[in-house]
């Protein structure tokens, strides 16, 4: 037996980041061995889980990921733990198409109890309408217990304690408010940023929780057999793959390395220090914040013709392609040099949101990812002559461009390749 549990909540804003950074901390205080994982396909969370918990967080995706894939990976990861806390996304019911994608399918899927937040900063006995709601409204999905956020006082969680009573639910504590442990937001969700001291906002985080939460209580409600897993044999090719990752690409998922891994050895380089290229056969650009870094981009000249006269095959996602244009457009209209490797410039200054989930469809194989920027193309980009279908996840076809040859294939997409080896080969021309 082992805790594992989804943090959820309502709807997004109720506070479940602070409060799943906050167990992450406050079990590993405890020697305790945790490992987070995350609902859908955000970069940015797991990057705070890393931080909080001491180890790498997942991704568990059942749109970009099959079944078999979603459940092994989550039993592999878990096997090296002592508690296992995956964090939800946007409200416990929300997902691409009613609730396929979303935390509550996930929990159902995996058979792991739901702990739910609950702002409850103008909610007082009302809160038993909402809880019940929630326990009934999806069969075999398993609530075990309740944190109330947002709470003024003591005698305001004497309410909020006997609504959860009341509809069969374990309240577990309540958070006062505490501006001090908010994390800082930015355009893509959550933002990393060297500027804070995230490890110190955790600890408070942790520390604030543990005056008010039962965390013994938590541990023993949401304990539940561990999960079976089957070990992946992957033959290592010999090629040599160069990674991009620093403070402007970083948006990657491990198991993305892993499936490159199996393809050859990789090294990482940094398009805002170095001056060279290692020398590679394949070169992976994910995407990132290139436009937080653009003067620094811009002055890496030697590197920028690098990947101009590199020839061997390139990747490139979303921040990655906008780097491999002519140019990106800061937020006030100005031009910065890049690698001027594919016939585009693209900009932050007229932001329009393109978001959601994203299936490719050309050369008989599928790729599924996502799609999440606000930066636009200043010019229409030349396509492939390849036929590319690009859908969402209702089925309907998505109009944004894929730049595919024998050489190049890069988009504004994320895609997610860890058991689809067979479409990276075939993208990579391999």
């Amino acid at each position: 037996m082992q805790p594992q549990f989804l943090i959820a909540a309502p709807h997004s804003g109720a506070g479940k980041t602070t409060v799943t950074l906050a167990v992450l901390r406050a079990l590993q205080r405890k020697g305790l061995r945790v490992q987070p994982f995350k609902c859908g396909p955000d970069y940015i969370d797991p990057k705070l889980h890393s931080i909080a918990a001491g180890r790498p967080s997942i991704n568990l995706d059942r749109y970009m990921m099959s079944d078999d894939h979603v459940r092994n990976t989550y039993a592999q990861y878990s096997a090296q733990a002592d508690v296992s806390v995956t964090e939800g996304v946007m409200g416990l019911f929300d997902g691409a198409v009613k609730m396929e994608g979303s935390s509550a399918e996930l929990a159902r899927f995996l058979d792991i109890p739901v702990i739910l937040v609950v702002n409850a900063k103008a909610m007082a006995y009302s809160a038993a309408a909402l809880l019940y709601g929630y326990k009934n409204f999806s069969p075999g999905l398993r609530i075990a217990g309740v944190i109330f956020n947002f709470v003024s006082t003591a005698s305001h969680y004497r309410f909020l304690q006997e609504a959860a009573a009341d509809v069969g639910l374990t309240a577990l504590g309540y958070l006062p408010e505490n501006i001090s442990i908010k994390i800082p937001s930015r355009h893509l969700g959550l933002h990393i940023s060297a500027d804070h001291d995230y490890d110190q906002i955790i600890n408070d985080a942790a520390d604030h929780l543990s005056q008010y939460i039962d965390l013994d209580k938590l541990m023993e409600l949401t304990c539940v057999p561990r999960k079976v897993y089957t070990t992946e044999n992957r033959p290592v090719g010999r090629l040599r793959i160069a990674v991009a990752q620093d403070e402007a690409f970083n948006f990657i998922y491990p198991q993305n390395i892993k499936a490159l891994s199996s393809l050859g050895e990789i090294t990482y380089f940094s398009p805002l220090q170095d001056r060279e290229l290692p020398a590679a056969d394949v070169l992976y650009l994910p995407g990132g914040y290139p436009e937080l870094h653009l003067p620094q981009l811009a002055a890496n000249t030697a590197l920028r013709a690098a990947i101009k006269s590199f020839k061997g095959k390139i990747l490139a996602e979303c921040g990655g392609m906008m780097y491999l244009g002519a140019a990106i457009h800061d937020e006030s209209g100005q031009p910065y040099e890049m690698c001027d490797v594919l016939p585009m410039s693209t900009t932050m200054q007229q932001k329009k949101l393109a978001l959601g989930y994203r299936k490719v469809e050309l050369d008989n194989i599928t790729l599924r990812g996502h799609e999440f920027h606000y930066s636009t193309f200043v010019n229409t980009p030349a396509l492939t002559d390849t036929p590319i279908r690009v859908s969402n996840a209702r089925g309907e076809v998505i109009v944004t461009p894929v730049f595919y040859d024998d050489r190049i294939f890069a988009s504004y997409l994320h895609f997610y390749f860890g058991d689809n080896l067979p479409a990276l080969r075939k993208i990579l021309s391999l």
